[in-house]
């Protein structure tokens, strides 16, 4: 999760702040992962579990901002991949893809992406995983 520190933006012209809580940058980076070909999901918590039972989407699984002792910024990131990717090439998109949006939405930089591959997602996996499902609250018949 999020440190509980936020992370100050200055304005040049005056004194005015902008604080940014590191959960916010953690939903951005998550949705930019999202969209890179190659990446099948992201890994979640216990509690981004039950929040999807609950029909909450948590855009921020996944992902894990924190600040270093120099305080920059430092971005975990932790996906499961389509099976047949080329695995660094995908990574690199994905640590592309992520500086450039932060720094369009933010106009912050990340110090170091770090991608940790999960696991791969394999076709019949994703095909046994849907004929398997069932619905929670089935409705009366």
């Amino acid at each position: 999760m999020a440190d509980s520190s936020k992370i100050l933006l200055s304005g040049e012209e005056n004194s005015e702040q902008i604080k940014i809580d590191p959960s916010v940058l953690e939903v951005i980076l998550g949705i930019a992962a999202e969209e890179i070909d190659g990446v099948a999901g992201m890994r979640g918590s216990l509690k981004s579990g039950l929040s999807w039972v609950l029909g909450r989407e948590n855009h921020g699984k996944g992902v894990n901002v924190k600040t270093d002792e120099d305080n920059k910024l430092i971005a975990d990131v932790y996906v499961y991949l389509e099976s047949g990717v080329n695995v660094p090439k995908v990574g690199m998109e994905i640590q592309k893809a992520l500086k450039a949006q932060l720094l369009q939405m933010t106009d912050l930089e990340l110090k170091s992406i770090n991608v940790h591959v999960v696991g791969l997602i394999f076709p019949e996996d994703e095909k046994d995983a849907e004929e398997n499902t069932s619905e929670l609250f089935p409705e009366d018949k």
